[in-house]
């Protein structure tokens, strides 16, 4: 069976834990100065990339 030759350090291990780590979500403004998801449509207006993609009714 194979054994590690030396001991894994605490920096190294705290390192691996820490990508693994989830992100709070990033948000973007819109035009009217809500917040969304980047790179999706906006679900309340339904505008993406300054252009209406899809009919929202409001």
């Amino acid at each position: 069976m194979a054994n590690p030759k030396r001991k894994q350090s605490k920096r190294r291990s705290a390192n691996r834990r820490a990508a693994n780590a989830f992100k709070a979500p990033q948000f973007s403004k819109d035009t009217d100065g809500g917040a969304f998801r980047p790179h999706r449509v906006n679900p309340k207006t339904g505008m993406y990339r300054g252009r209406q993609v899809l009919n929202v009714e409001v």
